[in-house]
């Protein structure tokens, strides 16, 4: 399932980070494309925010992955693969794909084969303004129905 959203600001750009939190769980997978300064982080900022992550959610280029305890228990994991050019390079990292909500800045066709379910999100910035279009897609089971889940 497809969803198209505009997304005027930084400010709606974590609000949608915080409506797909409360979707989210152990075990889930979100890859966000986009070109640099698109919005990717700002909405990873807006999901920690909404599940309770400990410590400042900011861009993790220059560590590559970086985890976030939460609320829950359940960790948030903030993966930059700007700079990896292979899904095996990706999976050096020994991600806790099963344990943690992982999310990936650049990762599209860097994960082919982790995961049965996973949520797409493209995001392109061509105006001059601070507005942004979102693609949401849902892959697989766990996300069939993501475009009512957005919706509810």
């Amino acid at each position: 399932m497809t969803t198209r959203r505009s997304i005027p600001d930084a400010d709606a750009m974590e609000a949608l980070g915080a409506r797909l939190a409360g979707l989210l769980a152990a075990g889930d997978l979100v890859v966000l494309d986009g070109p640099l300064g698109a919005g990717k982080t700002t909405l990873t900022r807006g999901l920690g925010a909404a599940l309770g992550a400990r410590g400042a959610v900011t861009s993790p280029t220059f560590v590559l992955a970086r985890e976030h305890p939460t609320a829950s228990g359940v960790p948030l994991v903030h993966v930059d693969a700007y700079r990896l050019a292979t899904g095996r390079e990706l999976d050096d990292l020994d991600l806790d794909y099963d344990g943690a909500i992982v999310v990936v800045e650049w990762g599209t066709g860097k994960l082919d084969g982790v995961a049965d379910s996973w949520i797409d999100i493209a995001i392109s910035r061509e105006t001059s303004d601070d507005s942004r279009d979102v693609t949401i897609t849902g892959h697989g089971p766990r996300w069939a129905q993501l475009d009512a889940a957005l919706a509810a």
